[in-house]
């Protein structure tokens, strides 16, 4: 379980995210909504360990942050705005260079078979010519290599296709309910959300997406 206490982050004079608490389980896709700037990606950061807390308490799987941080990334995926791949690498040599990176060792085929899983048939294919949405399924591939418990996704789907999306989003819902993954995930798309996943938090104080989700049946949990 993700654990979050009373989370707070300033830039200097500026407040960026103000005493924020939830929870996840294992199996549960959260969906995190806002407008730009409201934080979403600085919480992001922090569960992945890349950014500090001002102040506040984040525990996985009974372990804290602050005392346990080394073994803590070791059950973290994330997969954030920008595309990060090896683009002269064909799609196996990326699979294989990050496996090396990671804490789990992978066959190449069972490399092939992370691909295939999230529907990226392309292996023998240089990265540079791959689709948007394909080169999104490859950071997926790549970010699930070591097997982690929490998965955090920050807008994996933006300016990709609808076919592309919808895989994603199908791919990742199975990999929450049949492996008992963790999922956070932000997105602008409201269907997307809707669609995917089991609990919604609002960051920030504007009404829009309050009122948005609303309009779908739907009542945010305001953090």
């Amino acid at each position: 379980m993700l654990e979050v206490e009373t989370l707070s982050k300033t830039y200097g004079k500026k407040q960026i995210l103000e005493n924020i608490s939830f929870s996840i389980k294992p199996g549960e896709v959260i969906g995190i909504v806002g407008e730009n700037g409201a934080g979403k990606s600085t919480l992001l950061q922090m569960l992945a360990t890349l950014s500090k807390p001002t102040s506040g308490t984040i525990t996985l799987n009974g372990q804290s942050y602050d005392t346990r941080a080394k073994q803590i990334r070791r059950q973290i995926g994330f997969v954030p705005q920008d595309i990060a791949l090896w683009e002269d690498f064909l799609v196996k040599e990326n699979m294989m260079f990050f496996e090396k990176l990671a804490w789990t060792r992978k066959s190449p085929d069972q490399l092939k078979q992370l691909c295939s899983d999230v529907k990226l048939d392309k292996w023998n294919e240089p990265v540079k010519i791959l689709s948007g949405g394909m080169k999104r399924k490859l950071n997926i591939a790549i970010t699930l290599i070591h097997e982690p418990d929490l998965l955090l996704l920050d807008e994996p789907t933006a300016g990709i296709d609808l076919k592309s999306r919808k895989e994603i989003g199908s791919y990742l819902s199975k990999l929450a309910k049949k492996q008992e993954k963790m999922i956070l995930y932000t997105s602008h798309d409201m269907d997307e959300i809707m669609q995917l996943c089991d609990r919604i938090y609002c960051i920030g104080d504007d009404p829009f997406y309050q009122q948005v989700l609303k309009s779908y049946g739907k009542n945010p949990i305001l953090l």
